[in-house]
């Protein structure tokens, strides 16, 4: 059967995410913008996802894997189908409000010199506070979720930002086709940093769009700080440093890489997970030849200057950002 193409396709990955995947396609298939296609790609979920959507969701184009090949290849195998010219991705705990998808085609055919646009992530238990309102990333060499727990009401006006979360984002696919795809090395978490910050190298803005709002579960697939979380996190963090931090801005950025380094290891092992977190390092380093040459290419092709990049980052503020975490870390212990 041949596919029909639309103007854009909503990708939404899954593993083991049945029960938050009805509210999540109904949500999509209920957008007031309806020129697109759903994709659906399923990381060899044990419980009926499967069987789930093919049973409900006849429309949507399914694409079962028979493993779990993590978040980035899952996402890649449904991009390499992709021939419209616009893609938005979205988590499978998240829910977007019917305007969402329209808004974000709007904004980006609107304003031509942005690759790439983030949402406006709400959390779903509590909707009048912030999830995230697009990334950033610091002077530390360490990513940020942008307004992170404060209202709603502070979510602000449109703005170039540093990058997206591919939890609720839209992209123009001839960037991607350009820039690439995510990083399968990475397997999960950062990805869509190291997407951010190639993408920007290569002169691809981002754009944060308030309108454009969705409803996050958070954590649904990976507990917050669980060994999973610590350990991914961790090493690829070191993976997007690596790679994508120009020569001149190492020198001005690496020391309070390795202050925030020092303070994440204190911090974990105050939690009983500094031996994943020294892990996550090791195993970064044993991943440092492969990420030196993918660098050597990202370098290459890089059209903005240092004072562009550097003009980028976010100072890093360690007391808000530790304070932030321990906030969090007591409201998944209730």
């Amino acid at each position: 059967m041949s596919i029909v193409l639309k103007t854009a396709a909503v990708i939404i990955v899954n593993w083991n995410g049945k029960k938050h995947l009805d509210e999540c396609l109904r949500a999509v298939i209920e957008q007031d913008f309806t020129d697109f296609r759903i994709i659906v790609v399923d990381n060899g979920s044990t419980d009926g996802s499967v069987d789930f959507v093919k049973r409900r969701f006849p429309q949507v184009t399914l694409i079962p894997l028979a493993w779990n090949t993590g978040f980035c290849r899952g996402n890649n195998v449904a991009l390499e189908t992709v021939r419209e010219p616009f893609v938005a991705l979205l988590n499978n705990d998240a829910v977007p409000e019917s305007s969402w998808l329209g808004t974000l085609v709007a904004a980006l055919e609107e304003n031509r010199e942005a690759g790439f646009a983030a949402s406006l992530m709400l959390c779903h238990r509590q909707p009048k506070v912030i999830d995230r309102a697009g990334d950033g990333y610091t002077t530390a060499g360490v990513p940020i979720l942008r307004k992170r727990g404060r209202p709603a009401s502070e979510a602000g006006q449109k703005a170039w930002v540093f990058g997206a979360s591919a939890g609720a984002a839209i992209y123009r696919m001839a960037m991607l086709n350009r820039v690439g795809f995510f990083d399968e090395d990475f397997f999960l978490l950062q990805e869509d940093v190291d997407l951010s910050f190639r993408a920007q190298l290569m002169g691809y803005r981002c754009l944060y769009v308030p309108e454009a709002r969705v409803y996050h579960h958070g954590s649904m697939s990976i507990i917050h700080d669980s060994p999973l979380s610590v350990y991914y996190g961790h090493r690829n963090l070191e993976w997007v440093y690596g790679k994508n931090m120009p020569d001149r801005l190492l020198s001005r950025t690496v020391f309070l890489h390795g202050i925030y380094g020092a303070l994440s290891f204190l911090f974990f092992s105050a939690g009983r997970r500094g031996g994943i977190y020294v892990k996550a390092k090791l195993d970064a380093a044993r991943g440092w030849k492969r990420m030196m040459v993918k660098r050597k290419s990202i370098q290459k092709r890089r059209i903005i200057s240092d004072t562009e990049t550097m003009a980028l980052l976010d100072q890093e503020n360690f007391f808000y950002r530790f304070t932030m975490r321990l906030k969090r870390k007591g409201e998944n212990d209730k």
